[in-house]
């Protein structure tokens, strides 16, 4: 009767020590996407909550599919530590001069976007500046004209315009008085 093995011997697991490293550094380099994207736009912290969820996702889900292709479906301790230890030594390492030269890079590209954009933004703040003084006085004079008709409306008897009209309304109202 032959028994399959149910153990990795000592060799075996150092390959599969080594193997989690390496997919670890693999794993920092998928998170440096991430950290060149928060480093080209701006971000706020529900967006980075957001990112690193779906980061954490996908290790879960590299976690689960490593154990179960490599290590016939085990999961040990050390595939995790493995996993830290390559991410680490990627991001403390390669990682840090990747993601300067990205912010570089960023900086370099928005300085020259603003270079080039910087004469149409100039046009429109003038052309806005002239254009606001025109709008804006007949704003004002439009405002005042709705007031005055507001005030008219507000006073009825000034929207009568017959005048037998208006003095059948005092003759009552004299009568009423009395």
């Amino acid at each position: 009767m032959n028994i399959p093995e149910t153990f990795f011997s000592v060799s075996e697991q150092l390959v599969l020590f080594g193997l989690s490293c390496l997919f670890g550094a693999v794993l920092g380099v998928i998170y440096d996407i991430f950290r060149a994207l928060r480093a080209a736009l701006p971000h706020n912290s529900w967006l980075v909550v957001f990112e690193d969820l779906i980061f954490f996702t996908f290790y879960a889900f590299f976690l689960s599919v490593f154990s179960s292709a490599a290590a016939r479906g085990e999961l040990r301790f050390y595939y995790v530590l493995g996993n830290l230890l390559g991410f680490m030594l990627y991001i403390l390492t390669v990682g840090n001069a990747v993601i300067s030269a990205v912010r570089k890079i960023f900086s370099v590209l928005r300085k020259l976007f603003s270079f080039i954009i910087s004469p149409f933004c100039r046009c429109y703040v003038f052309l806005r500046e002239k254009a606001a003084g025109k709008f804006v006085g007949s704003n004002k004079h439009l405002v005042n004209c709705l007031k005055n008709i507001r005030n008219l409306l507000l006073n009825c008897r000034y929207l009568l315009y017959n005048n037998i009209e208006i003095k059948k309304k005092e003759r009552e109202n004299r009568c009423r008085k009395k």
